[in-house]
């Protein structure tokens, strides 16, 4: 059945080698009680270890019913030893903080039996040794003897196939010795029986078999045994210990530390405290936000322009936190094609009156915006205002300043006082596209001066002398310096500005509502008189008559196309941009809905993108309160890191306290990684716990914080914890543990099975 073959051990301290077994060969029978006899250090304990799988032999062979072990990995000396090996210790190595019952049930665990299973061959064991009685004692509660019995009853419960004592009555007085030692004899009966003992009378009164050793060699055996065994059918089941019994392990082991478990959770949970306010306040601070927004935000306009930013919430919490590279004070060139977030929306009369077929208790009103294309005459060469990104400001001149000084920058210059005096527009990195710039007729370059614009001036040419009439046709008057001569209204570049950083307005107006790339603003009265010259000019009288471009003889594609280039509107002109203005927000949503039922089925080229101008800001400004929160949370997390390696050092003594109980798990077969999830459990709860407790404070800390805001605010219950924060920071919690306990559970699993459970 076992046989231990040729069996050679050494132990190397330093420069010294010590031979513990030397050559050793034994054979043994599948009953029999067999008693190893020798004085210290003769290697009798050494061939226990290596017969138990807890050490492992340098040379020759274990064989277990015929099969080798020379390839025996570590999981499998692990079933060997749950399966076919059970331990009786002198100092009876029972686990203090779990009862009488489950010290019984552990090596059965590990087998993976059901609990049923579990308990009813457990409770036949503690009958056999006479401790039915005592099943919910703990170990400290029991006698010297009774402890003993248990240890028994521990390693008959999983029915293995050898049974190993070492010096069992070691211990025990007198009577309590014969006792024990009468049990273990009767259990030789159909059990394999090794025991070591420096006790020649005990090993003579009770042993079939007597194997004495001295300085690893075998001195004498009483009843060899010579017969071989071919079997090879040994077989064993694969040991495991769920994560269930280890959690409970580890939390019987923590009740009998209560008081550092609490501080140690407290400890841990101060950093979830603090995120937890933190996302409380944050939390309720948005839901004030959202309120007020609601309140205030509502009559902000639904803008459906011709060209329009198509722009996510994260590019716009970039465009409101965005750490802008310093510029000089300079403006650079760059083309803007190359950047380009626009969309060009295809407004057409449908359009509009599917617009105009909103339900009228949704809105207060809706306006259309209307724009003409000027003449411009500068360097000897007339371009359409669309070559310089034109732009009518919203107001007129007499309030024309406030706005401008709410929304804008003055980088240079001044503003406008007249129609003739017009802006230079840069965007946020002082920046103008090349197209505009070559337009200008400035040399191509990176960095310009600021007056290098300032004063520069165009001349508007009215139609009557830019379109010349032979016999029915109009061509345009190539004759530039005749042009030139003639008595043009000058307008006039007096200031430069950019939108102000911290205007949301101007901010949305930046990535595309006024103009994303720079350009010209100019006051309304221009754009005025510029309609009123125009619309009497013959050019448009005699367009007004024909349906086909009355230049190039082609039709128009659309009325737009027909009415801007001559720069005058009609009445039913299409419009560049429409402004639609909500009652309020339910009224917004409904009108939103009702705008994307347009979009339905139609390519992304075709779609009318339009801008919810109150949504818009309201992501900035969330984007803003989570930028500030994740600053807070950051700094609040420094207590996170602190609390896990303050969890790695609790750990860690906790596997000092618990050595001798890896050992023990050790010698019943538990495997390297069950030994860590025994720490990791213990990890496990004390992450819960404290993750719970830190909610808890947290909660109770919002009362007094309510109060407070009240006091400072007006604002009522602004803290409000969030049940997905809940979940959020328990797990968190328990992440940060596990981490800070991963080392020390790791160097649990690595700890000699043999010198843990020497440990006291």
């Amino acid at each position: 059945m076992l046989e231990i073959k040729n069996i050679t051990k050494k132990y190397k301290t330093g420069d010294f080698t010590q031979t513990a077994l030397d050559n050793v060969s034994i054979k043994f029978r599948k009953n029999e009680f067999v008693s190893i006899l020798g004085k210290s250090g003769s290697g009798k304990t050494t061939l226990l270890n290596i017969i138990s799988g807890l050490d492992h032999y340098d040379s020759g062979d274990l064989i277990i019913n015929g099969k080798t072990t020379k390839k025996f990995k570590d999981k499998d000396w692990d079933s060997y030893r749950n399966n076919s090996i059970g331990f009786i210790f002198q100092s009876y190595n029972l686990i203090p903080h779990i009862s009488v019952l489950k010290n019984v049930e552990l090596g059965l665990t590990l087998s993976g039996v059901s609990k049923k299973v579990k308990q009813k061959k457990s409770l036949e064991a503690l009958k056999r040794v006479g401790l039915l009685n005592h099943i919910n004692k703990k170990p400290n509660q029991l006698s010297g003897g009774e402890k003993q019995r248990v240890a028994i009853a521990r390693a008959l419960a999983n029915d293995p196939d050898i049974i190993l004592a070492d010096e069992p009555t070691g211990a025990l007085d007198t009577k309590t010795s014969i006792q024990i030692m009468e049990l273990i004899k009767e259990i030789s009966k159909d059990k394999l029986v090794i025991m070591v003992t420096h006790n020649p009378e005990i090993a003579q009164k009770y042993s079939t078999r007597i194997i004495e050793l001295s300085d690893g060699k075998i001195q004498s055996d009483t009843a060899p045994y010579n017969e071989q065994d071919t079997t090879n059918t040994y077989t064993f089941k694969k040991t495991a210990m769920s994560f269930l019994t280890a959690i409970s392990l580890s939390f019987e082991n923590i009740k009998t530390k209560k008081g550092r478990t609490i501080l140690t959770a407290f400890a841990s949970s101060i950093g979830i405290i603090g995120i937890s306010i933190i996302l409380s306040l944050s939390n309720g601070f948005d839901k004030q936000i959202d309120s007020f927004e609601q309140d205030t935000l509502s009559s902000f306009p639904i803008i459906i322009s011709k060209e329009t930013a198509v722009i996510d919430k994260d590019s716009l919490t970039q465009l409101a936190t965005i750490n802008k590279q310093e510029t000089k004070k300079v403006i650079y060139s760059y083309d803007r094609q190359t950047e380009s977030i626009l969309h060009t929306n295809k407004i057409d009369n449908n359009y509009i009156e599917y617009v105009e077929n909103i339900k009228k208790d949704n809105y207060d009103a809706i306006t259309y915006i209307k724009t003409t294309n000027f003449n411009l005459l500068i360097n000897n060469k007339i371009n359409t205002s669309s070559t310089f990104n034109m732009q009518s400001l919203p107001l007129n001149l007499d309030t024309l300043d406030n706005y401008i000084n709410t929304n804008y920058e003055l980088l240079s210059g001044k503003l406008p006082t007249k129609k003739e005096e017009i802006l230079l527009y840069v965007d946020s990195k002082n920046r103008l596209d090349t197209n505009l710039i070559s337009a200008i007729g400035l040399e191509e370059k990176d960095e310009y001066n600021y007056n290098d614009f300032l004063n520069i001036e165009f001349k508007i040419v009215n139609n009557d002398d830019y379109y010349l009439k032979y016999n029915d046709i109009y061509t345009i008057n190539n004759d530039i310096d005749s042009i030139s001569k003639k008595d043009l209204l000058k307008i006039k570049i007096v200031g430069i500005v950019k939108a102000k950083e911290d205007n949301a307005m101007a901010r949305m107006e930046e990535v595309g509502y006024i103009s994303s790339n720079g350009g010209i603003l100019y006051p309304s009265e221009l754009q005025d008189y510029v309609i009123e010259q125009n619309k009497t000019s013959k050019i448009v009288t005699d367009q007004k008559k024909v349906n086909y471009n009355i230049l190039t003889k082609q039709e128009f594609t659309t009325k737009e196309e027909k009415e801007n280039f001559l720069g005058y509107l009609a009445d039913d002109s299409i419009p560049y941009a429409i402004y639609i203005y909500p009652k309020d927000f339910d009224s917004k949503d409904n009108i939103l809905k009702y705008l994307d039922d347009y979009n339905q089925d139609l390519s992304d080229d075709d779609k009318i993108v339009y801008t919810d101008m109150a949504k818009t800001i309201v992501d900035m400004s969330s984007g803003i309160m989570d930028a500030i929160t994740y600053v807070l949370i950051a700094f609040s997390a420094v207590s996170l890191v602190v609390s896990g390696i303050m969890i790695g050092i609790i750990i860690y003594i906790s596997v000092l306290e618990r050595t001798k109980e890896i050992g023990i798990l050790r010698s019943l077969g538990a495997r390297k990684k069950d030994i860590t999830r025994v720490f990791n459990a213990e990890t496990f709860i004390i992450g819960l716990s404290s993750g719970i407790l830190g909610i808890v404070i947290a909660y109770l800390s919002l009362f007094p914080i309510n109060k407070l805001l009240l006091n400072l605010t007006e604002l009522e219950n602004v803290a409000k914890m969030s049940p997905l924060h809940v979940v959020l920071m328990i797990a968190i919690a328990i992440l940060v543990t596990s981490i800070g306990g991963f080392i020390p559970s790791k160097m649990a699993s690595r700890k000699d099975p043999v010198e843990a459970l020497r440990t006291e």
